[in-house]
């Protein structure tokens, strides 16, 4: 199914179209935040707009959208006046809509997301992540916070892969005064892990850094390696350096760390930023690139993958559960064997976002909530058959059932595990 991801302001003036109910412009000159000006696109004599809503767009920013009340026209000067006064004062580019007494702006965007509200739990935004890694023995895992259903885990099968540094054994080519470096065999991922134990002294650029045999890594696209800190980090406050040159003196990459939260095992993958100059890396470096003060990082496993390389395997869905009390992703004990050591791919979605400014756009077919408002707009507005002279009841039946035939095309839901 092809979404456009039409903005709200896009998809308002859609129903207003199928209303019958709006007229959109430019205004043509700066006026003040009780007037506007438009010479081109009003017409009509005096007072012709009075009553009508005007929704007002500043041409400074897109964010910044006003609806009032037309109080007055005046022909003569093509000028409405609004009511009561906008937080800014009309210019020449600002756009703005016009809508009937019988259709509230504000009640159209309420519309919108009531048709957005009442196919929840039958379609997703669909999203993917890569952030967990598996380590062969744990059994739970955190669930990505923005998910919230899962349908399908995958494990990476094969991918072309060079080690780095394995940090079986402690960094000890150029090492910072302010920090010290030993091996973990206890608190690691696998094998040992390097334990960087950073002083209060310790103060940005200064850096860890440790030889190896020369690598050429120009095929490869990405970093890999699992980060631990024993306080939260903000992305690049700390840095993994790898240089042709020893104790990384003019580091080819200087590849910052994603954010970290405390004492949690991360692991992290980051593009390359020069690969076709990685082709004789002799040394690799960790970074205190901010002072966030004392602390302890730990790497481990650190190695370059070429991504385009993954082949994924599907987890069989006998072998895991979600854990909605947790927001967990759980396997089984033949699941924890199934996975192994392997980066895992998650497949889901969250929930269609409600559309709470005039830039936002629409997760869901913009077709199915267009018709559906529309619907809802037109029972708003209709009665008995007796009071309904334009027949609102009939074209709300209309609109009714294109949403249904926009809602039957939404993607088929399979094997979903919902998490909220």
């Amino acid at each position: 199914m092809v979404i456009q991801k039409r903005t709200r302001k896009q998809i308002r003036e859609s129903i207003g179209y199928n209303l019958g109910a709006i007229k959109v412009g430019t205004a043509y000159d700066a006026g003040s935040t009780t007037t506007l000006i438009d010479a081109i696109g009003f017409e009509g004599g005096d007072d012709n707009y009075n009553g009508k809503y005007a929704v007002v767009a500043d041409v400074t920013d897109s964010n910044n959208t006003e609806t009032r009340r037309i109080s007055d026209y005046t022909e003569s000067a093509y000028r409405a006046t609004l009511y009561p006064a906008l937080s800014f004062s009309t210019a020449a580019g600002d756009t703005y809509e016009i809508w009937d007494r019988n259709y509230h702006p504000d009640t159209i965007n309420e519309f919108i997301n009531q048709a957005i509200l009442d196919v929840t739990g039958q379609v997703y935004d669909p999203l993917e992540s890569l952030s967990i890694h598996s380590n062969g023995y744990n059994s739970r895992f955190d669930l990505p916070s923005n998910f919230s259903m899962v349908n399908k885990i995958q494990i990476r099968d094969q991918v072309q892969q060079k080690s780095i540094h394995p940090c079986d054994a402690a960094f000890d080519e150029t090492i910072d005064s302010d920090i010290t470096v030993a091996t973990d065999s206890k608190d690691r991922k696998q094998g040992n892990a390097n334990k960087f134990t950073i002083a209060a002294g310790a103060s940005a650029g200064d850096i860890a850094t440790d030889s190896i045999t020369s690598l050429d890594i120009s095929r490869y696209d990405y970093l890999e390696c699992w980060v631990k800190s024993t306080v939260a980090t903000s992305a690049g406050n700390l840095k993994i350096l790898l240089d042709d040159t020893a104790s990384c003196a003019s580091p080819i990459e200087t590849l910052s760390i994603p954010a970290l939260s405390a004492d949690t095992w991360t692991y992290v993958r980051i593009s390359l930023s020069s690969p076709e100059l990685d082709t004789a890396i002799i040394s690799v470096g960790l970074e205190y690139d901010a002072d966030i003060g004392a602390c302890v990082v730990w790497l481990d496993d650190i190695k370059a993958v070429a991504n385009d390389t993954i082949t994924w395997k599907n987890v069989p869905n006998n072998l895991w559960r979600i854990d909605k009390a947790a927001q967990d992703i759980v396997f089984t004990t033949d699941g924890v064997d199934f996975i192994g050591y392997n980066l895992l791919k998650i497949t889901g979605g969250d929930k269609p976002a409600l559309l709470t400014s005039d830039t936002a756009t629409c997760e869901i077919d913009d077709g199915y909530v267009i018709n559906k408002a529309t619907s809802l707009a037109l029972s708003s507005n209709s009665g008995s058959p007796a009071t309904d002279p334009d027949a609102n009841r009939q074209q709300a039946a209309f609109y009714y059932g294109m949403s249904e035939q926009n809602k039957r095309a939404f993607p088929m839901l399979t094997n979903v595990r919902t998490a909220s």
